[in-house]
């Protein structure tokens, strides 16, 4: 514990040295960073970052906005799951996707700012759900064409992250996009699920026929594309499919008014979207 301690105190000082030659600004709220531990933010918009608490939807989270929702029916879902039951088994969704921590999103997945993959994953480790399980993790795929752009995955970065954690294998060959679509932030909910049919494909089944996977990606919006890869993965012959993922877009009435509270508006121009 000392030794851990003495280890943290020294690259503390070491990152205070270098930013003192090199400074570098909270993304999030512009303040110069000292010996602030998360990379690119400082220690108090890091630790605004809070958890979706309260009655939500036992499919999908989809937070509620009255505990009534579930006071005499634990397992409510919400309208778009009783309307348009989705093909995976569960989706869990950890953080609302708002500041600070969509301003750490956007800079990750369109700034390539790849050193926020660990203290993200943190974040869900921090806040996964003690049920949660899965036999392989399977990260949600980028079309070729987009991967060569960004150079890398980030819901793959992620899955590697939680794979060590819950001690289970992480597989980015099994589910593969075929179809170099349009970005899903770009399109209403009728055209996301037009956008995303025939997109991905399956490869290697036999490595998952008969296994439960977990499907991980960075943000849940409408649920299209999780939806979309478990219909292709219980085809292949996944016995089941869940999802998890970091965060998800809320309306505002609906995210607590500790989280907005701490929330501050940014231009997210510079971080390459």
């Amino acid at each position: 514990m000392l030794h851990t301690y003495r280890r943290d105190q020294l690259i503390g000082w070491y990152r205070q040295a270098v930013r003192f030659v090199l400074p570098v600004e909270c993304i999030s709220c512009n303040q110069m960073l000292g010996t602030d531990p998360i990379p690119f933010f400082c220690r108090v918009c890091w630790d605004q970052i809070a958890s979706i608490r309260g009655p939500h939807c036992s499919r999908c989270d989809q937070p509620f906005v009255s505990a009534a929702a579930t006071s005499w029916t634990p397992g409510h879902q919400c309208q778009n799951c009783l309307e348009r039951p989705p093909v995976y088994e569960r989706a869990w969704t950890l953080f609302p996707y708002v500041p600070p921590l969509q301003h750490a999103i956007c800079a990750f997945k369109y700034g390539g700012k790849v050193a926020l993959a660990k203290p993200l994953a943190a974040l869900m480790i921090r806040a996964i759900p003690p049920d949660i399980d899965g036999d392989l993790l399977v990260p949600v795929p980028l079309h070729p064409t987009r991967l060569r752009t960004r150079e890398f995955n980030q819901s793959l970065l992620l899955a590697e992250q939680l794979g060590r954690y819950l001690k289970r294998p992480v597989s980015a060959a099994v589910l593969v996009r075929v179809l170099a679509t349009d970005p899903q932030t770009t399109l209403t909910r009728k055209e996301r699920l037009r956008n995303l049919r025939q997109a991905f494909a399956v490869q290697n089944a036999e490595s998952f026929v008969g296994r439960r996977v977990l499907l991980i990606d960075d943000v849940y919006t409408t649920g299209a594309t999780l939806n979309e890869c478990a219909k292709v993965l219980l085809k292949g012959g996944a016995s089941s499919v869940s999802a998890l993922t970091l965060a998800r877009t809320i309306d505002t009435h609906l995210v607590p008014d500790r989280i907005l509270a701490g929330s501050t508006t940014r231009s997210f121009t510079g971080l390459g979207i």
